[in-house]
């Protein structure tokens, strides 16, 4: 974005049918495949339901959860100083906490070996909400990563 230009605006997201919560529309239009709300819809509800069937408590409660589980307070960034590249760590803002949760949570949920989408997703969910999972893993990654490059973090500006 270039500096002379205004301030963007965030969009607001509508609240999704069920749950009243922009932040599942935004899960399901991230899930979402090319343009197919309805079907990436029809997949995160499943799931919950397959969720709500398991542990027999509020699936959207264990989803919160989860998410806010996956969600990282840090991360890295590349820094180049002096012909150096340094990985910087730094506070992730709120919203790219949001984004970052739900892409790691829809990405491994991909990477599972059950049989349908619906189920992959309440088998990551259901993990990350437990604090195992690879999206979990992911995040302890980066934690560890920004731990290690703690000497750098004077290069942030």
């Amino acid at each position: 974005m270039s500096r002379r230009r205004g301030k963007v605006e965030p969009r607001t997201m509508e609240p999704d049918i069920r749950y009243k919560d922009p932040v599942v529309t935004k899960f399901i239009n991230c899930l979402m495949y090319s343009g197919k709300k309805s079907v990436a819809e029809k997949i995160f509800y499943d799931a919950l339901d397959t969720i709500q069937t398991k542990v027999n408590n509020d699936p959207y409660k264990i989803f919160t959860e989860a998410l806010n589980n996956v969600k990282p307070e840090v991360e890295v960034k590349s820094r180049r100083v002096g012909g150096v590249t340094y990985q910087v760590p730094i506070e992730v803002r709120p919203e790219r906490r949001l984004a970052l949760g739900i892409k790691w949570i829809i990405r491994y949920a991909r990477d599972r070996n059950e049989k349908s989408m619906s189920q992959k997703l309440a088998s990551e969910i259901m993990d990350a909400h437990r604090g195992t999972g690879s999206s979990i893993k992911k995040k302890e990654d980066i934690r560890k990563m920004a731990e290690a490059n703690k000497a750098f973090s004077h290069y942030r500006w």
